[in-house]
């Protein structure tokens, strides 16, 4: 019995002792996260690739994960590291550090860089020599799908080259931007582009384009006190939570109320028409609808008509004495061309009645096709933006473009290109000229849009909504205005 305890406790001793060896041999330390410390910092202390740190520490593997300060961290031997107690891991991982970057344009002599290849995608495969940024630079990021795989990345690379447009010009005006730039696209898990050098210090970061790709990057700018401009279309409110996002799209559902206070702003002695055009696909009923009851609630008179009925009963829905307003239930082409038509047809019978024509932005798509019954027909087109193509500022940008990157802009509402410069032009002279303190605020920086106006206004215990809203007004006299509000 008793050689019989003797080589039980020999055997638990034997698995105790092959235990702490293995611990061992596992980790070279354990790192306490200080209040200034990341991931990609940490790693490179340690000599380290970032899957060696992450893979001795799963939890940073999980969704929305955040560096912590005073958490512990497990750190292992890399594979070109010297083990003293045992052999090193063959299947480790080589530390190469960030080795996945592809020089882009030098616009002004500034370096602008991609976590993926991207060059083929942004400057059409010529790489061209860098400098170092001057101490001063203010430090721009761009996460967006940055490739010519799909209508995403080839719009998102056209926003780019507008915003390396604008870094441009801005160094002819004593402004250094040093550029660094990250293709993530739709399926990219954007955490991992957030471990990579120089994410964490950016003075200000252009993305994302996905909604899914919000939450980590707002987090992260949060914790690292980086502006963060949203400029496309997401869901979500980050922006009610975080006060360093920017978020420039604005839901149809505000778009649609500016539209209708813009309506009534404007026209106060009026006399609206509605056109019922029979399009069972319109998506335009919640404004209509919602101008017809603010419309009830002044007591303001309107008429409904269709654009089938009789040119006499058609005319029947004008007031002489008033000017008419004529809004459509659509915002598709072949009833406009209808109801234009329809209009033709009653100025020639019933001359002389004043009338204006309220419409939708996808009309701008159309404008050159019903240039001049725009004009006759005093037309305004709500819009967050507006593409003036016989602009000089706008005629200027598209041949720069051109002879930058041989070949043409995207035939787009917007131009793409022309709403990254925008963008640049606004926010990195803000950062530039405000620093921390830049809200977003028009009267904070003097430069006029070519094509984007911004103005933002901060949520109540959040960051900043663009709320910029014009009427673009084609004037009887054959002009064209836009109209702030």
């Amino acid at each position: 019995m008793k050689r019989k305890m003797r080589y039980f406790l020999m055997v638990i001793g034997l698995m105790l002792s092959v235990g702490v060896f293995a611990q061992t041999t596992k980790w070279r330390d354990i790192y306490t996260v200080k209040k200034k410390d990341t991931v990609f910092g940490i790693a490179n202390k340690f000599g380290l690739s970032l899957p060696e740190l992450m893979d001795a520490n799963p939890e940073m593997k999980q969704e929305g994960y955040m560096l912590q300060k005073g958490t512990t961290l497990f750190i292992p031997y890399g594979k070109d590291q010297k083990n003293p107690n045992g052999s090193q891991d063959k299947n480790a991982s080589k530390n190469t550090g960030d080795k996945n970057y592809t020089t882009l344009p030098a616009f002004g002599g500034k370096p602008v860089v991609t976590g993926q290849p991207a060059g083929s995608a942004v400057n059409g495969g010529s790489a061209q020599s860098v400098t170092l940024p001057a101490p001063d630079a203010v430090k721009v990021g761009v996460m967006l799908p940055l490739h010519d795989n799909d209508g995403d990345g080839k719009r998102m690379v056209e926003y780019y080259r507008g915003l390396l447009m604008a870094c441009n010009y801005l160094k002819k005006q004593g402004i250094s931007t040093d550029i660094h730039a990250w293709n993530v696209p739709i399926d990219a898990d954007i955490r991992t582009t957030l471990l990579q050098e120089g994410a964490n210090k950016c003075d200000i970061i252009f993305g994302p384009l996905y909604t899914k790709q919000v939450a980590p990057l707002a987090g992260f700018c949060k914790t690292y006190g980086i502006k963060l401009v949203i400029p496309f279309s997401i869901s979500g409110d980050d922006v009610e939570r975080n006060k360093e996002i920017f978020q420039v799209y604005q839901s149809p559902e505000s778009l649609n109320d500016a539209t209708i206070q813009a309506f009534l702003k404007r026209f106060s002695n009026v006399h609206p028409i509605f056109v019922d055009c029979n399009d069972s696909t319109s998506r335009k009923g919640n404004f209509t609808f919602g101008l017809r009851q603010e419309l009830e609630k002044r007591r303001i008179n309107y008429s409904i008509t269709n654009v089938n009925s009789t040119i006499e009963q058609f005319a029947k829905a004008f007031v002489p004495s008033k000017q008419n307003v004529v809004i459509l239930n659509t915002g598709r082409s072949p009833q406009l061309t209808a109801v234009l038509n329809k209009l033709d047809e009653f100025d020639e019978k019933y001359p002389g009645a004043s009338i204006s024509l309220f419409g939708y932005t996808e009309w701008l798509m159309y404008a050159k096709y019903n240039l001049e019954r725009f004009y006759k027909y005093d037309t305004y087109i709500p819009s967050t933006f507006y593409y003036n193509p016989s602009n000089q500022r706008t005629q200027n940008l598209e041949i720069a473009y051109q002879n930058w990157f041989h070949q043409p802009m995207m035939i787009a509402q917007p131009r793409f290109a022309i709403t990254g410069y925008d963008h640049g032009m606004f926010f990195i002279q803000g950062i530039k000229k405000k620093g921390k303190e830049f809200e977003g605020e028009r009267q904070q920086v003097t430069y006029q849009p070519v094509q984007t106006p911004l103005n933002f206004v901060k949520t109540s215990k959040g960051g900043y909504r663009n709320k910029n809203f014009q009427l673009i007004h084609y004037t009887f006299n054959h002009q064209i205005e836009a109209v702030n509000y």
